[in-house]
């Protein structure tokens, strides 16, 4: 685990085009955190491209090679694992994690979803936000639990909803600021796990977990 000075040490997954997982890219030097690895269930996507232009690590675990759902998230947390990072980021990645995955990495697995939690969980959020007329969409990062896009928001970047918005508008305006998200992760790393904080920071979290009616997270 991060001791002192030495950077957070995280994974990022990824299912795509990879605009946030360039964001991390961008700011881990002055953000406390390095990415030690990107791992993709697709192959050939740009994010890959994004990592390896990086001088990052990338691994392939394509979901279509394995017969069941057990069996892909016993390949891909081999493949966490093997970097050993202090923090799991899902940055645009798109499968279903098993109740047993998200207990593995309990306490230190975030997401990056495009919505405003807990509005709009699942797929299809900028469409879905259209046509309910909604003022306000954006983006939101929270902790992973076994609810589906349920678990404590960490941090939030909000947008107006224009007259003349389509789906790929307010899927553009709607990322993170490339500088709050790093800035969150660097925070929940050195709050969280080793840090003279960690206890405040623990029970911090134990509060908002009980506000919002579910576990903490072991950490």
């Amino acid at each position: 685990m991060t001791t002192g000075t030495t950077p957070l040490s995280v994974v990022v997954l990824i299912s795509g085009g990879g605009t946030n997982l360039q964001a991390l890219i961008d700011t881990a030097p002055r953000r406390g955190f390095r990415i030690a690895g990107v791992i993709s269930n697709r192959p050939a996507v740009k994010g890959l491209a994004r990592a390896a232009a990086a001088g990052i690590a990338t691994r392939v675990v394509d979901h279509t090679a394995h017969p069941d759902r057990a069996g892909f998230d016993a390949a891909l947390a081999a493949a966490i694992d093997a970097f050993a990072p202090d923090l799991v980021v899902l940055a645009g990645f798109m499968r279903i994690l098993t109740p047993a995955f998200v207990d593995r990495y309990r306490g230190r697995m975030i997401n990056i979803h495009p919505s405003l939690l807990p509005a709009f969980q699942g797929l299809h959020t900028h469409r879905r936000a259209l046509e309910a007329g909604v003022a306000e969409h954006g983006a939101s990062v929270h902790f992973v639990t076994a609810e589906l896009d349920g678990g404590p928001v960490i941090a939030q970047a909000r947008v107006a909803v224009e007259a003349d918005d389509d789906e790929d508008r307010l899927a553009a305006r709607t990322c993170l600021d490339p500088e709050q998200f790093p800035h969150r992760l660097a925070f929940v790393g050195k709050s969280g796990f080793g840090s003279v904080r960690r206890q405040t920071f623990r029970n911090r979290l134990a509060r908002r977990f009980l506000r919002l009616g579910v576990n903490g997270p072991e950490i």
